[in-house]
């Protein structure tokens, strides 16, 4: 059934409007704003034009007090005087912060009282063009003047009315149809062999519906709501645990790096140390060898000198003495060369391919929780791929816990030593 809707005036409406017409009257004009509409520091309201005014007033009294003028005080709307620069052009010509009412000119600094309060306004160089417009309050002036050209009954109260009666108000309602309808339409219309209710009846009887129905969603919601909290506190919870497990986790594989890095000294140490017991025997032996060789040259260039002598008998006193020297020089044995491969050192090779196939095999260990908490990574090694996966977890080289670190440090440790 479609019903007709009609119109009652409120009341009111017309009062309102008036209490907001006193709220947009400048308190200079004593009329509405006009824009542009400037805030003061003490956040009340004035028309730039009036602003202006005000500023001029007041700096054209100081000027003419200091120049030992007199004001006159002419009756004014709000109580303000006419500035006197009208009356005495020499006065305006000789200010330069002068500026009749229509002037464009910019005002170079200055201060005046705000009429409503009597807070003091300091101006920057920009004078009243310097103060922020207010555009709230331009807005609701254009929205007042649109409200104001409006009927002043634009707003109604609603009534339903029956379309087939339209003097009948809706005041039943059809239980079989499910519409509200009109008594005309029960007694004679097409609703006379439905069964009706009263319609406030029918009214609060759904009210209490929809208000039921409303609590149970408010409930349900809350139910939601919690579930939502509860799950936010459950990732909030997964990011600590996980910035722990990776606490941890980096604190292992840096025991571990420093493990590797202890044993590498100790091998380059064990390296060098044999580097200098070969070096030093080979150079002792270089020594040894230069030092015969050293001889070997004088002795034979003393032989050789004594050769060229050309006296037989002077010769003679000195050649038994050579001979026997050189015989005895050739005679000399030297210490034993180093042997063949002395200076190989392929016995410091270090094996590490089963070790790093052993790291490779680092993962994490699922289902730890309790006493073994800290211990989280799983390291599948030679030992632990025998047995299912429960006796490699419960094994010292199972875990990459302090256990597992020093399982796999120990191995490290015995497969790397260097072979004599």
């Amino acid at each position: 059934m479609n019903f007709t809707v009609g119109f009652k005036p409120l009341l009111g409406d017309a009062h309102s409007m008036d209490n907001l017409e006193k709220q947009l009257i400048c308190p200079i004009c004593l009329e509405m704003f006009s824009k542009p509409v400037v805030i003061l520091p003490c956040q009340h309201n004035l028309c730039r034009k009036c602003a202006n005014d005000v500023f001029q007033i007041e700096v054209a009294i100081i000027d003419v007090l200091s120049s030992h003028y007199i004001v006159l005080c002419l009756p004014v709307p709000s109580c303000f005087a006419v500035p006197v620069y009208s009356h005495y052009p020499s006065l305006q010509a000789s200010n330069p912060l002068w500026q009749s009412r229509g002037s464009t000119t910019v005002s170079s600094g200055g201060r005046f009282r705000c009429p409503s309060c009597r807070h003091e306004v300091v101006l920057d160089r920009h004078g009243v063009y310097g103060l922020q417009r207010n555009l709230l309050v331009e807005n609701i002036i254009d929205i007042y003047k649109q409200e104001s050209s409006r009927p002043l009954h634009s707003k109604a109260e609603q009534h339903l009315m029956c379309e087939e009666h339209e003097e009948e108000k809706i005041n039943i309602y059809c239980l079989s149809c499910e519409v509200p309808t009109c008594s005309l339409c029960k007694v004679f219309g097409a609703h006379k062999d439905c069964e009706v209710a009263p319609l406030p009846t029918i009214y609060k009887r759904q009210k209490s519906e929809l208000s039921d129905g409303i609590a149970m969603l408010v409930a349900g919601n809350d139910r939601v709501q919690a579930v939502i909290t509860q799950m936010e506190e459950v990732c909030q919870t997964i990011e600590d645990n996980s910035r722990r497990q990776k606490q941890l986790l980096t604190q292992r594989f840096e025991t571990l790096c420093a493990v590797l890095e202890e044993r590498k000294g100790e091998l380059l140490q064990a390296l060098a140390r044999k580097q200098e017991e070969k070096l030093q025997r080979v150079r002792g032996l270089i020594r040894q060898y230069g030092d015969h060789l050293e001889a070997s040259s004088k002795l034979v260039e003393s032989a050789i000198q004594s050769m060229e002598e050309p006296q037989m008998a002077l010769y003679l006193q000195q050649a038994k003495e050579l001979i026997n020297k050189v015989g005895a020089m050739s005679k000399v044995e030297l210490a034993g060369r180093p042997e063949p491969g002395y200076e190989s050192m392929e016995q410091f090779t270090v094996n590490v391919e089963h070790v790093a196939e052993m790291l490779r095999t680092i993962d994490f260990q699922p289902g730890a929780s309790g006493e073994e908490e800290d211990e989280e990574v799983v390291l599948d090694g030679e030992e632990g791929s025998a047995g299912p996966e429960e006796d490699r977890r419960d094994g010292p080289e199972g875990e990459c816990g302090p256990r597992g670190i020093e399982g796999l440090a120990g191995t490290f440790l015995s497969t790397t030593a260097p072979r004599p």
